[in-house]
């Protein structure tokens, strides 16, 4: 899991030191002086979890678009262990670990095909729509395991105006063992671990409008 208890616990350890030198700094009967210290401490210790858990290099389009390849090649496989009777189950969750960014912020997660359950906003969620499998999201078949041959990207666009997210939009095509290939419309999100690898922090997936299903 990326180590992700161990950075927690220094992140936890930190805040806590900071908080104990500016409570120690502050003057007692000074009202001001305390809510400044606290304030301080407050965004000396946001600053510090961005650092142990976030990069500080920008994202660059080359990176999204390995990141986008890293991603179909991961569904792809998973399909492929499922057809070969392996865990599946266990390389989704490893791939979703290593996708998304379920351990550093919220996740803004729409799948193409959720209906009754719509967001996936924590990890067992996002597991249950790609491998299926659990009684709280009995609408997910396993989107990850139709199974696929191929994901391809077409993005319309790519902005990284703001260094530390990316935002990727356009189609993606999924390819099925019969050879067929289903268009599919995304948004994705990135940013940057402190390990400089691209985190999922945002995904929405539609199909494209049908106006003769209107």
């Amino acid at each position: 899991m990326k180590n992700v208890k161990a950075t927690r616990s220094k992140i936890t350890a930190a805040i806590a030191s900071i908080l104990l030198a500016s409570a120690c700094s502050a003057v007692p009967d000074t009202q001001s002086t305390q809510s400044g210290a606290q304030a301080k401490a407050s965004l000396t210790a946001e600053a510090l979890d961005n650092s142990l858990l976030y990069s500080n290099t920008c994202i660059t389009e080359r990176e999204v678009i390995a990141a986008q390849k890293m991603w179909g090649n991961g569904i792809v496989r998973i399909g492929s262990v499922f057809t070969n009777g392996g865990d599946y189950s266990d390389e989704a969750a490893d791939f979703i670990q290593d996708m998304y960014g379920y351990d550093l912020s919220s996740v803004l997660f729409k799948p193409t095909l959720a209906a009754d359950d719509q967001f996936r906003s924590s990890f067992d969620a996002a597991l249950s729509y790609f491998v299926g499998g659990n009684d709280a999201y009995d609408e997910d078949k396993g989107f990850a395991i139709k199974p696929y041959t191929n994901v391809k990207f077409d993005n319309v666009g790519i902005i990284n105006n703001s260094c530390k997210m990316a935002v990727a939009m356009g189609n993606y095509f999924f390819t099925d063992t019969n050879g067929g290939e289903t268009k599919v419309e995304y948004t994705f999100a990135y940013v940057k671990d402190s390990d400089g690898n691209l985190r999922i922090v945002a995904h929405q997936s539609s199909l494209p409008y049908n106006p003769t299903a209107s």
